[in-house]
């Protein structure tokens, strides 16, 4: 699994409009972007797969997710 700093994982979502850092940091911190991105010194690092969601409103059930088995059972 390759990790991505939030630039790089701007450029390769959005192809215009970027976001600025402020903003991708703020999502990063707000859990706006999903697996989760670990922090690595003073920088974000995100999965390359990862994409944008509304933790309000997102159900994994809705996207092509791979979650952990052990939170799939517990939520059965």
């Amino acid at each position: 699994m390759k990790f991505l700093t939030l630039e790089e994982w701007c450029k390769k979502t959005y192809s215009s409009n970027h976001p600025t850092l402020q903003t991708l940091q703020r999502w990063a911190r707000g859990g706006y972007i999903y697996p989760a991105p670990e922090k690595h010194g003073r920088a974000y690092r995100v999965r390359e797969d990862a994409i944008y969601i509304n933790p309000r409103t997102f159900s994994l059930k809705n996207h092509n997710v791979r979650v952990n088995p052990l939170i799939e059972n517990n939520h059965k």
